[in-house]
């Protein structure tokens, strides 16, 4: 049974990312957490002229959160009406919203969070300091990035970038073994460098351990030269016609360059492909 957080703030996006979880785990029994967070530091710094009592955060911020949340399970249920392996729990909270992201991942035990993200303008430009950013970086649970405009479509080609610098704990990587049972995927893993070398015996010995690990599975190494790691990454995606980008938080200062690059203007596959971010749990 899997246990999947889906925090929304009732956008499109948001709904968006929830009806491709549905997608994406039909066939598998779930839990499916709707979480709202009405912000602690939205409602302590409103200029009011009464104090914010427990019953005023109720009637103001909680109520309508829960009214709104009801809707969704009714957009739900029109949704995956003949799936009765999903069970669906509604929570609303005020707290700041990482803070509220952590105490439910730890409480509900949390397998993967799903967040939507605007990609309009280019994902990069939008998800620095945006809710989902801060999930990614801060929460230390994978999370599956859906852009608003993704539309679901069996994963098929999964590509991996990694830069083999560091070593990845095999239960990190069990969210790409299931996605390649799943859905008899195939795995490209991606290296990309700035100018053509060799790998050192560290990156030899990361290589071979993947290598090993995905030997029953449909996989192959890919090795790109170019200066700019994000157009690489991005040729390689169109080209392949990949359906996710799988990528390791831990290995953070290559994962900025990907995602939070400040120069990056046309990075068009981030629009409308869902990307994978592994986080080890402690």
């Amino acid at each position: 049974m899997k246990n999947i957080l889906l925090p929304t703030d009732f956008s499109d996006n948001s709904w968006n990312a929830i009806k491709y979880a549905l997608n994406f785990f039909e066939n598998n029994e779930c839990n499916f957490y709707l979480l709202h967070v009405n912000r602690l530091n939205n409602i302590i710094t409103e200029e009011d002229d009464y104090i914010q009592t427990p019953e005023v955060i109720e009637a103001i911020y909680t109520k309508p959160a829960k009214n709104k949340l009801r809707n969704i399970l009714k957009r739900i249920s029109l949704e995956c009406s003949s799936n009765k392996s999903y069970k669906f729990y509604a929570q609303t909270d005020h707290d700041f919203f990482i803070d509220s992201i952590r105490k439910h991942v730890d409480e509900n035990r949390i397998d993967l969070i799903v967040m939507g993200t605007k990609g309009a303008s280019g994902l990069p430009k939008i998800i620095a300091g945006s809710n989902t950013g801060d999930v990614i970086t801060k929460v230390r649970c994978t999370t599956l990035v859906v852009p608003e405009n993704a539309t679901f479509t069996r994963p098929k080609e999964v590509a991996f970038p990694t830069d083999f610098h560091l070593f990845y704990h095999i239960d990190t990587l069990q969210p790409v073994l299931d996605i390649l049972e799943r859905y008899k995927a195939t795995l490209r893993i991606v290296h990309v460098s700035k100018r053509h070398s060799e790998l050192n015996s560290d990156q030899e010995n990361t290589k071979e351990l993947l290598k090993d690990y995905f030997s029953y599975y449909d996989f192959s190494f890919h090795f790109l030269t170019n200066k700019k790691i994000e157009d690489a990454i991005q040729c390689f995606v169109e080209s392949r016609g990949v359906n996710m980008v799988v990528m390791v938080a831990k290995n953070l200062n290559y994962f900025q360059q990907i995602l939070f690059h400040s120069n990056v203007e046309n990075i068009s596959y981030h629009t409308d492909i869902p990307f994978l971010v592994l986080h080890e749990r402690h």
